[in-house]
């Protein structure tokens, strides 16, 4: 999955995930974050400030506002193109409305840059059933996207985004709840990136391969079902396990498993996390095609081609306000933080700037740190 997909699945995350079970309205809260990602020669980092506001018994609003500064030398920009910097900004509006045991939610996304806009509908409805021990949710989100080039100011090219989901939370027992999850998503529109180049075997060249413009399908379909678990321990503890399985239409089927351990004490709340994902490669990506426009749909993209990763996290949080009067109008405020090590092995993506004659290069393997630091506050 690629970044921008990427961005419009965390969208619907945010809005149409805004509380676990319907019923129920989302707490008053801000939510101020810094976040970080530095690994494979990307650096990500920047601010974000969430504000949630319940307005009578019935109605919840929500907005968003998020910044990306993006400093990127990966080994996708260095081996064809000049490093380069980008600022993402990112502002999300959303509202729940609770009648009785019913929640609906809509949202609307804007996300700039300056080669790519993206705008992202939102609508999700969740029901309490069987004495609030069932929740059945379903969403659907429309996106637009708009992708440019910075070298030239005319090249536009549009992607279609439609996602569909269904989720059922169900309480199982007094100490486990489980939530099952199914979704599909569609892409249309122009797919690939406009920067981005394949190699392929060139004997006329001293390198012994060229580049030439990916060139990808216009269509995608992806579905996807998920289970979360979770057990409350008899200490206040709890222990998550979640399984992932994705498949699409261009033959990438991935498997992701993580499970998460979360522990009190005293003020502070502590967790460990280990999250697995393995994937196939997409049927038209490769290293080194055989020649000029070999195929007729051709990529090079490294999150398309076979891969596992392993991610080990650790953080906490402290509660510094927990006073029953409040602090002035803060009832409750929290210092969060996580840190994850991400470890990516490529199965088939060589490490062009390792320098080695073809046939002889390293197959490429990432690792980055990612950071994040907030504050919550509820009033």
């Amino acid at each position: 999955m690629n970044l921008r997909r990427g961005i419009f699945v965390s969208v619907l995350g945010l809005l149409l995930c805004s509380h676990a079970l319907a019923g129920v309205l989302p707490e008053d809260r801000t939510d101020i974050l810094y976040h970080l990602y530095d690994g494979g020669g990307v650096r990500i980092d920047g601010p974000s400030v969430l504000m949630r506001k319940q307005i009578g018994k019935s109605t919840s609003f929500v907005g968003n506002y998020y910044v990306d500064m993006i400093s990127s030398a990966s080994i996708d920009v260095i081996t064809t193109a000049s490093p380069y910097t980008e600022e993402r900004t990112q502002w999300s509006l959303g509202m729940d409305y609770l009648r009785g045991n019913t929640t609906m939610t809509v949202g609307y996304t804007s996300s700039v840059e300056s080669d790519f806009d993206a705008e992202t509908y939102s609508f999700s409805v969740s029901q309490d059933m069987f004495g609030d021990m069932t929740t059945l949710t379903l969403s659907y989100a429309l996106g637009n996207d708009l992708v440019g080039r910075s070298d030239d100011p005319t090249f536009e090219r549009e992607v279609d985004r439609q996602h569909y989901g269904v989720g059922l939370t169900q309480i199982l027992t007094r100490n486990l709840i489980a939530t099952l999850n199914f979704e599909t998503i569609t892409d249309e529109g122009f797919l690939n990136n406009p920067y981005r180049s394949v190699r392929y075997a060139d004997a006329g060249s001293a390198r012994g391969f060229s580049f030439e413009p990916e060139l990808y399908p216009n269509t995608r379909t992806s579905n996807a079902i998920g289970l979360r678990m979770r057990y409350f321990l008899p200490y206040r503890a709890t222990l998550e396990g979640t399984y992932r399985y994705f498949t699409d239409t261009w033959d990438i089927e991935s498997h992701t498993a993580s499970i998460t351990y979360t522990h009190p004490i005293g003020p502070f709340v502590v967790h460990a996390k280990y999250r697995y994902h393995d994937q196939t490669g997409a049927h038209f990506y490769s290293d080194l095609f055989p020649r000029s426009e070999a195929t007729n749909f051709r990529g090079r993209d490294k999150e398309l081609s076979p891969l596992t990763s392993q991610t080990f996290g650790i953080g906490g949080s402290f509660e510094f306000i927990s006073d029953p009067e409040g602090w002035r109008f803060i009832k409750r405020g929290t210092v969060n933080f996580s840190y994850n090590f991400l470890s990516i092995d490529y199965d088939d993506f060589s490490d062009i700037s390792a320098g080695e004659p073809l046939g002889m290069e390293p197959l490429y393997q990432l690792e980055a740190d990612i950071i994040q630091i907030f504050f919550s506050f509820w009033y």
